[in-house]
């Protein structure tokens, strides 16, 4: 992505570079001669110089490379295996190779497309969870919505009902308890839309500023040969992706802290109504525990990660690039913080469908039934204690290719383009007030 990326820079035309050295760099990508990058060094202005200067590095045949074919060695020789020469720089090349954006754009760019992943699943799994515990989708009411028409709070609601609706896709779990005296449901599951919205908002406002930030031109000095002039300006100043990735890393956050806090529902007794930490001989067994024990470490840590690294600068270059952006490492966390997510995630996807076991031979809906289904093709049910890692590691495999997305989305894409009408049955938590007499009728009838 990196290279692809700088490639797309140059290809603009106000870089200064000569068509030999672009058509050089275009054929070591398709090769896949990839230069050696560490990931760390970059204050993300003027541009990420560090990385990007190893990435020319290897282009002009010298530090290490690595290809399918010839795995790591030296550069030279990687592009001698592929029958190509190292780039021979001209006037402006060198700083025109190394003064950009990147690495921090490169890096976001994979954070985002996860991000929404996780986020749209996020949904499913909630949704499950909410089968489980026995709520009501009475939350999600599209009119409740459209008094605060946020588009991701609006789009999350449809997504839990098109999901729910036990009219289109009968539940036998939600009608066991459609007549049970709770209220309300507790904020976890009551308020998804809203906290799962804005993290599916913030990831569309970051993808905007990545989608213009890899289409741009962030060399310097920038050349106008129409206007036979170079100027020199600051498009290589990072502070776009770099807060545009502290927000979403906020943002996509809070879709594991919310989860865990489901996790923790599932597995109190008090609070299910199922088998303490989902499991039967409790004390001999210590079930989904020490999982939860790892969605919350999980989290906290996402905690400390999500301090937002552009509000940090720290003079370079002897004070004449005295602002920085600290972009590389807010895209850095901002991948961490999202893999933490999707592992969180996966462990309340698991710990839902344990809690499935419990209700049978109740079934939720077709589309979450779909879901449990998936999961079970690679963890069996737990009945007795046994090594959890691999069962999560392989839930987290299913999010990471979108697999719970694929199975439901067939669902959720017929129920909102037939629009079908909203099912809203009758419960003892949902009355209604007939509407007043008038006075004036009500003088008549005195």
């Amino acid at each position: 992505m990196l290279l692809a990326l700088r490639i797309n820079v140059l290809a603009k035309g106000h870089s200064g570079v000569s068509l030999e050295t672009l058509h050089a760099m275009i054929q070591a990508f398709n090769a896949s001669c990839l230069s050696f990058v560490p990931e760390k060094g970059t204050v993300g202005a003027s541009g990420d110089l560090a990385p990007l200067s190893h990435l020319a590095l290897g282009l002009m045949g010298e530090g290490k490379m690595w290809s399918p074919k010839s795995g790591w060695a030296d550069a030279k020789y990687v592009l001698e295996a592929h029958g190509l020469k190292p780039i021979t720089l001209k006037p402006k090349e060198g700083l025109a190779l190394i003064n950009g954006t990147q690495m921090i754009t490169s890096l976001g760019a994979e954070a985002v497309e996860r991000a929404q992943a996780i986020a749209r699943q996020a949904d499913i799994i909630a949704a499950l969870t909410l089968e489980v515990l026995k709520g009501t989708t009475k939350a999600f009411d599209s009119d409740i919505h459209l008094l605060r028409p946020h588009q991701g709070q609006m789009e999350v609601a449809r997504r839990f009902c098109s999901l729910l609706d036990s009219d289109h896709h009968p539940s036998q779990i939600a009608e066991s308890h459609r007549f049970c005296d709770r209220v309300q449901d507790a904020y976890t599951m009551r308020c998804c839309p809203q906290v799962h919205g804005i993290a599916n908002d913030t990831i569309a406002f970051v993808r905007n500023i990545i989608n213009t930030e890899i289409n741009s031109a962030t060399d310097n000095p920038m050349v106008f040969a129409e206007r036979g002039e170079t100027i020199s300006g600051g498009n290589f100043h990072g502070e776009y992706p770099a807060k545009a990735l502290d927000f979403l890393a906020i943002a996509v956050h809070e879709l594991a802290s919310i989860s865990e806090r489901r996790i923790e529902r599932l597995c109190n007794p008090s609070l299910s109504e199922l088998p303490a930490f989902l499991v039967t001989e409790g004390g001999l067994n210590s079930g989904f525990m020490i999982a939860h024990c790892t969605a919350a470490a999980l989290v906290s840590e996402n905690k400390v990660l999500c301090h937002p690294s552009s509000v940090d600068s720290l003079s370079t270059s002897a004070a004449t690039e005295d602002h920085v952006s600290m972009g590389g490492w807010a895209a850095r966390k901002s991948l961490r913080v999202i893999e933490h997510v999707e592992q969180v995630l996966a462990i309340e996807l698991l710990a839902a469908c344990q809690g499935i076991e419990f209700l049978r031979p109740l079934r939720t809906t077709t589309p979450l039934e779909k879901v449990y289904d998936l999961v079970r093709t690679v963890v069996k049910p737990w009945i007795k204690d046994r090594f959890m890692s691999p069962d999560i590691e392989a839930v987290h495999r299913l999010i990471i290719d979108q697999k719970v997305w694929n199975v439901a989305k067939p669902y959720i894409d017929k129920y909102q383009s037939e629009y079908i009408p909203e099912s809203r049955p009758v419960s003892p938590t949902a009355f209604s007030l007939e509407t007043p007499a008038s006075p004036r009728k009500r003088v008549r009838h005195e």
